[in-house]
């Protein structure tokens, strides 16, 4: 028999059920090609977006709104179940306190993509960093879903921390919520569904149930689109330049002023007073990185829109959905890109 995956439909709380795609958590209907759900007959279990996605790499934009999602997260927030909050730790989030402003449940952060950091990067450093942000969560755990790793020390809190059967697994866009949940279905059930997984915003669309075993089931939420992410802005082949899949190999360049380093075509970052001092790049090794050595005879990428840092001593500067840039010592630094993405300065993570 087929796995049917079933939803109730826009309020999770509602006692209609309806049947929806096993990948995307979406409504299926099969009556009109252009609205999200669309599949050839009912009796898939996947909507026509997902297969092709899976089956062919093709991706469909989908337009929705934060709104949308908060409803949906407001609505696990009114329950006492626990959850998991999964974050990428090359682009942490801003305000990652934002999320308790709406679930007051108990939670776990789980730290993903270990495998992308350097080697040398201490765990306790990086559950320290966030420990000192004074935000409650039950514990930090530090995982790589890719690399299975701390999947069964995670897999072990999560029955000490249950609240009842269910537990939901939220976060922003390419966080890696689908890929762990298929990771835990992989390691621990003998359920076939398979969520869909992409590098993309908006795959995931509405609650999706998987049961895990007799005593856990997994509730996927959409992702929090972060607008200011690059990911956002940046075309289907940039986004896969973008999301690192291996471990960072971290560029250094020793920048006096006057000099800048440009990313692609996406940023370019002057840096404009100051003692010689070090820029790490913690970035896709994927991304092209070059370095002017006299900023007043190029103007490449300046018609982009301009953003001044006083940075201090061991500050991160971010680049929303790319990583971050490490800067060892205090400077002045202009910075170049799309007006609509996010860059903000931080204390070093690493």
């Amino acid at each position: 028999m087929k796995n049917v995956i079933y939803l109730k439909e826009e309020n999770i709380m509602d006692k209609e059920e309806i049947k929806t795609c096993m990948g995307c958590g979406v409504k299926l209907q099969d009556e009109n090609v252009l609205q999200e759900g669309y599949t050839t007959s009912l009796d898939n279990d996947i909507c026509q977006r997902c297969f092709r996605l899976k089956n062919y790499g093709e991706y469909q934009m989908v337009t929705k709104s934060n709104d949308e999602y908060l409803e949906i997260l407001k609505g696990v927030g009114q329950t006492k179940d626990l959850v998991l909050y999964i974050t990428d730790l090359l682009n942490l989030e801003k305000n990652i306190e934002q999320i308790r402003s709406i679930i007051p449940n108990k939670m776990i952060l789980v730290l993903n993509k270990r495998d992308v950091l350097p080697k040398s990067v201490k765990e306790t450093k990086l559950i320290k960093y966030l420990e000192e942000k004074d935000i409650h969560f039950e514990e930090v755990i530090v995982v790589s879903v890719s690399k299975n790793y701390n999947i069964d020390y995670l897999l072990k809190r999560i029955k000490f921390y249950q609240t009842s059967k269910n537990v939901y697994v939220v976060g922003h866009t390419n966080a890696g919520k689908s890929s762990l949940i298929n990771k835990l279905i992989q390691n621990y059930s003998d359920n076939c569904q398979e969520l869909t997984m992409s590098p993309l915003p908006s795959t995931t669309l509405n609650t999706v149930s998987i049961e895990i075993n007799d005593y856990l089931t997994l509730i996927d939420t959409p992702g929090l689109v972060d607008t200011g992410s690059i990911l956002n802005h940046v075309d289907a082949s940039i986004v896969k330049k973008i999301s690192a899949k291996k471990e960072i190999k971290p560029r250094t360049y020793q920048l006096r002023p006057n000099q800048s380093i440009i990313i692609e075509d996406l940023i370019r970052i002057d840096y404009v007073e100051g003692e010689k001092n070090s820029f790490t790049l913690f970035i896709s090794n994927d991304l092209k990185v070059r370095r002017l050595l006299n900023l007043l005879n190029n103007n490449e990428l300046r018609d982009k829109n301009k953003i001044t840092y006083q940075v201090k001593y061991d500050e991160d500067l971010v680049i929303n959905g790319l990583g971050f840039v490490k800067i060892v010592n205090k400077g002045l630094v202009d910075v170049y890109i799309d007006k609509d993405i996010e860059t903000f300065m931080r204390k070093s993570l690493i």
